[in-house]
C-alpha cells in the first residue's frame, strides 16, 4: 500500500491537469406483569377490607383471615418470581453480556471488510473493481503495483478508501498550485522536510533537522523496492508527530464541492504513463511568498488547540461549537453516548469525531498543550504519519516501524533483563509505561492527558 501512495498522489495531479485542461421489557411481558401487579394489589385490598369488617362486627370473620400475612407474602413472591422468569431467559447459557454482542458484531464487520479488501483474484478483476469503486481508471503503473502487492500476499488489493479520502480535496486545486504549495511548505522553521524523486532516485532536502532525518531515511527505505515506478515529483513530509492541516468548515465545504467535479470529468481519462517533463514542472527557483514570508504555518505549541484547530472543521451546529464544559471533573455521558452501547465503546469510527464531544478539549494532550504544533487553516499537501479526525493531512505508513526505533525483543529466560513470563503468570494489572509525549504540561494540563489518566 505504501508503494501506491506516491503513485496515487502523482496521479491526482496528472489527472487534475488533464481535467483542468479539459424499553426494558417486551410489550407482551409488560402486559402480563401489569396484570400480576393488579392481582396482588387487589388481594391486599381485599384482606384489608376483611380486617375492617371484622373490627366493626358486622360480618363474620373470613375463613382465611388468619392467613392474611401469608397470602400477602405469597402474592408478592409470586410477582417477583414472574418478573424474573419473564425478564431473564430460563436457560442461563443464553444470557449475553454487552461485550459479547459487540465482539460478535466487530468480528463480522472485520470479516466483511477483509473480504471486500481483497476480492479480486486477477489484474483484470482488480482494474475493473477499481473503476467500479472510484469511477475512473487506475493510475499508470497499476500493473506493477498489483504484482508487488500479490507477491507479498497483501490483504489489501481492492480497498483504497482511506487514500482516496486523503487525496480527494486536492481535486479542487490546479496542479501548478499544488506544486507551488508543496514548495511553500518546505523550511526548517516550518518543520517540513523535502523529498525529491528524480529518475528513480530519492534525495532528501536540506531543510530536515538532523534529529529527524531518520524519518526521511525510513521513507526512502520503504520506497527502495519500487522507487523506479514513482514519477519525478517533490513531496513535503511533516517531521512532527502532530498533524498540520485543519480547514474551517465553510472553506472545507467549498473545497468538497469543487473537488467533486475532478474525478467525475476524469472517469474516461486513461493514462498509460506519466508526462515526460514532470521534473521541469517541479523546479522552483524562488519558493517564497511575499504574503506569507514565514510560510503558511503558525506556531501553536503549548496552546490549547481543540477550538482553534481540532474542531474547526465541524458544522457550526455541532456540540463542539455550541457547548463548553466548565466542570472538567464531571463525566460527560452525553458526549460518549452516540458512539457507545451503555458504558462500552461500540462505534470506533464515530468515537474519533470531535464534533459531538466538547469534553475532548480537556482529555488529550494534543488538545490541551501540544508539544510541537505548527498548523495551517489552508490546504497544503503535507504527508504525516498520523492525524486526528478533522485534519486534512495525507497519511503514510510510519517509518518508525521500518527503522527499528523501538525493538520488542523479550527473553524467555528469567535471569535476563527483558524477561517476559508466560501469560498465565502475569498479574492482572494495567498501566502506562513509556514517555508521556502527547503534550507538555506547564500548568497542570497533565491531569487531562490520556496516558497520565490511565
Amino acid at each position: 500500500m505504501c508503494m501506491y501512495i506516491p503513485i496515487a498522489y502523482a496521479n491526482v495531479i496528472e489527472l487534475a491537469q488533464s481535467t483542468h485542461e479539459a424499553g426494558l421489557f417486551l410489550d407482551g411481558n409488560s402486559s402480563i406483569i401489569k396484570r400480576l401487579v393488579a392481582l396482588t394489589v387487589s388481594a391486599i385490598f381485599y384482606l384489608q377490607a376483611s380486617q375492617s369488617t371484622k373490627n366493626q362486627g358486622s360480618s363474620p370473620k373470613p375463613r382465611f383471615y388468619g392467613r392474611a400475612p401469608l397470602v400477602t407474602i405469597f402474592c408478592a413472591a409470586f410477582l417477583l418470581w414472574s418478573w424474573s422468569f419473564l425478564h431473564y431467559p430460563a436457560n442461563e447459557g443464553t444470557r449475553m453480556h454487552p461485550l459479547d454482542g459487540l465482539l460478535s458484531a466487530a468480528s463480522a464487520q472485520h470479516d466483511a471488510w477483509l473480504q471486500q479488501a481483497s476480492a479480486s483474484k486477477t489484474l483484470d478483476e482488480c482494474t475493473a473493481e477499481y473503476r467500479r469503486r472510484y469511477k475512473r481508471p487506475p493510475p499508470p503503473g497499476f500493473d506493477a503495483w498489483y504484482r508487488y502487492a500479490t507477491e507479498r500476499s497483501s490483504v489489501v488489493i481492492d480497498d483504497f478508501d482511506n487514500l482516496m479520502d486523503d487525496l480527494h480535496l486536492f481535486w479542487a486545486i490546479r496542479p501548478a498550485e499544488i506544486r507551488k504549495r508543496t514548495h511553500l511548505a518546505f523550511g526548517d522553521w516550518n518543520e517540513v522536510a523535502k523529498l525529491s524523486i528524480r529518475s528513480g532516485k530519492a534525495e532528501i532536502g536540506p531543510e530536515v533537522k538532523p534529529t529527524h532525518r531518520w524519518m526521511l531515511d525510513g521513507v526512502i527505505a520503504m520506497m527502495s523496492n519500487y522507487i523506479d515506478q514513482i514519477p519525478d515529483m517533490d513531496m513535503a513530509f511533516n517531521i512532527n508527530d502532530e498533524p498540520r492541516i485543519a480547514i474551517p468548515y465553510d472553506d472545507l465545504q467549498g473545497l468538497l464541492k469543487a473537488s467533486a467535479i475532478g474525478p467525475h470529468t476524469a472517469k474516461d481519462t486513461v493514462l498509460n504513463e506519466f508526462s515526460k517533463d514532470r521534473a521541469a514542472s517541479w523546479n522552483f527557483l524562488d519558493s517564497s511568498d511575499p504574503e506569507t514570508p514565514n510560510g503558511p504555518f503558525t506556531d501553536q505549541s503549548f496552546l490549547p488547540s481543540f477550538h482553534t484547530y481540532g474542531s474547526i472543521s465541524c458544522p457550526r451546529s455541532s456540540r463542539a461549537h455550541r457547548s463548553y464544559l466548565w466542570d472538567t471533573r464531571a463525566l460527560c455521558t452525553t458526549c460518549f453516548a452516540p458512539h457507545s452501547t451503555g458504558i462500552f465503546l461500540s462505534n470506533w469510527t464515530l468515537s474519533a469525531s470531535p464534533c459531538h464531544q466538547p469534553d475532548l478539549a480537556h482529555l488529550h494532550g494534543f488538545y490541551l498543550s501540544p508539544a510541537a504544533f505548527k498548523p495551517s487553516h489552508s490546504l497544503y499537501p503535507i504527508f504525516s504519519q498520523s492525524k486526528a479526525n478533522g485534519y486534512a493531512d495525507i497519511r503514510y505508513p510510519s517509518p518508525w516501524n521500518y527503522m527499528d526505533k523501538a525493538v520488542y525483543a523479550p527473553s524467555p529466560n528469567a535471569s535476563d533483563l527483558h524477561y517476559d513470563p508466560p501469560f498465565s503468570e502475569k498479574s492482572d494489572t494495567l498501566f502506562w509505561r513509556g514517555a508521556t509525549s502527547e503534550g507538555l504540561s506547564r500548568f497542570g494540563e497533565w491531569q487531562g492527558m490520556a496516558r497520565q489518566r490511565l
